[in-house]
């Protein structure tokens, strides 16, 4: 290693020169890590390396671009719609920014960082501790020491197991050659999974502010389940009120919120339609991120399938399973079952590490609401509520302050709704959400690793891995 533990080094240099647009065109897809055989009979290749770990710089720099706060957010967009209405002012979960776009800022996606040395959980700060590192920011990445990097990746990792994730090499934990070349060691792999229940909860409340004769109906599309179809239930009232034609599943919160004017029967939300309702997107923008970083560190890069929930939530040693260790909460039990994944156990979080907001980590979905409007009015948060957060992107302090006194906020009667339609779901189903898991997967990973050079030599031509055949040189020389 060049240098000592507080001065640059040239790799890093070398790191924060490398063009955005080399990194685009150079990127690719390998494979194939120092250490591995591949038997693919005239490419085949027998490899006389051990593997070769990432080192603890390269992975903090990695775990740092997906974890790292890089300032405020800036609020862009309008407070008056075009009818001359009110336009909600405070849509986003979070004030504080990211490297990864993300779904009305909800930062709902973590990271699990996968090397021999076991399983860790890349828990980005929040509260007290985010606030404190937005102090100064964005950050200067590029006058970063070593020291700096590794003291932020030992902040942000969190172990959790000191065993490498192990599943058989076979379906239905791998599909096809992943098998083979997929969590291989000396591999680090990146796994992310999207906490929903935050952003379900916050998406309800917005669409919840849409204007009176606007306001969707909220309606379970799965209710074809039960013993009494929606559309019988529908039948018995539709004489009233004349609109089993427009509202075809079962409306939740029954008829107090049409009869009142609340909602609009000519708009409907199908909860079954929503999934994930965008949040994972945030995950893919995460692992283009990372690998174009991976790409000007001259390391090998690799996204693919995981290994498949469930299995990957669980630990079941006596079948050879030792995955992340999910708490995985039953559902309610049905005479008919209701779509997957409704019928299927949710996978709630990791006791003590990592917890979404539904029971057992909340008393009820009233609590769960009423926590995700805390978060975002709270004077002492990283939300709208403080207003030395919010006023980092502006010039002048007096003009975010404005923004945030005009900006509307949940009322009273859009959060009793939306806690009517959390506690319906928790109900009904005895899970939340029930039409996507608190955790969902993406189901994919991404591998990062030092590659088998001579494979490559001997197989490709030499433009395909030019940044990475100069890595040892400069990182390990």
């Amino acid at each position: 290693m060049s240098g000592d533990a507080t001065t640059p080094r040239p790799e890093l240099e070398e790191l924060f020169a490398y063009p955005l647009f080399s990194a685009l065109t150079e990127r690719r897809t390998r494979r194939i890590p120092r250490g591995f055989s591949v038997d693919a009979g005239p490419l085949g290749h027998t490899s006389s390396n051990d593997p070769a770990p990432l080192s603890k710089l390269e992975e903090a720099i990695l775990v740092t671009t997906i974890a790292g706060i890089t300032g405020a957010t800036t609020h862009d967009g309008p407070l008056t719609k075009p009818d001359g209405g009110s336009e909600l002012g405070t849509p986003f979960l979070n004030i504080l920014a990211r490297t990864a776009s993300s779904a009305d800022n909800a930062q709902a996606t973590y990271f699990f960082m996968i090397n021999d040395d076991g399983i860790f959980l890349v828990r980005h700060p929040t509260g007290a501790r985010a606030l404190e590192m937005a102090s100064d920011l964005p950050p200067k990445w590029s006058d970063w020491s070593d020291a700096d990097w590794l003291g932020a990746a030992d902040e942000f990792l969190v172990q959790v197991s000191d065993k490498r994730m192990d599943f058989p090499r076979e379906w239905p934990y791998y599909l096809g050659w992943n098998a083979q070349a997929s969590n291989a060691p000396g591999t680090t792999l990146f796994f992310p999974v999207v906490d929903c229940t935050w952003q379900y909860i916050n998406a309800l409340l917005i669409l919840a502010c849409e204007p009176d004769g606007k306001r969707p109906i909220f309606v379970d599309d799965w209710r074809s389940f039960h013993p009494a179809s929606p559309f019988e239930w529908l039948a018995k009232i539709a004489g009233g009120l004349g609109f089993s034609d427009k509202v075809p599943y079962q409306p939740i919160g029954g008829l107090k919120w049409v009869r009142n004017g609340f909602v609009s029967t000519e708009s409907s939300v199908p909860l079954g339609f929503g999934g994930a309702l965008r949040t994972d997107y945030e995950a893919f923008f995460y692992f283009q991120n990372l690998m174009l970083v991976g790409q000007a560190m001259g390391l090998g890069g690799w996204i693919h399938g995981a290994v498949f929930p469930p299995y990957i939530w669980q630990q079941a040693p006596e079948k050879g399973r030792h995955g992340l260790g999910f708490r995985l909460e039953e559902p309610k039990k049905h005479r008919a079952w209701p779509p997957v994944p409704a019928s299927q156990a949710n996978p709630v979080g990791i006791d003590g590490i990592l917890e979404s907001l539904t029971p057992p980590y909340v008393s009820s979905m009233d609590e769960a609401v009423d926590r995700v409007v805390e978060a975002k009015y709270s004077a002492t948060g990283s939300g709208y509520g403080n207003e030395g957060i919010f006023a980092r992107s502006y010039k002048d302090p007096a003009d975010a302050k404005a923004y945030v006194d005009a900006g509307t906020r949940f009322g009273p009667r859009q959060i009793e709704y939306v806690k009517e339609t959390c506690n319906y779901i928790w109900d009904t189903y005895g899970r939340f959400p029930a039409h996507v898991d608190a955790f969902y997967t993406p189901g994919m990973w991404l591998q990062f690793s030092h590659l088998e050079l001579e494979y490559y030599e001997r197989f490709f031509d030499g433009s395909q891995y030019t940044r990475q055949s100069s890595h040892d040189a400069l990182w390990h020389p």
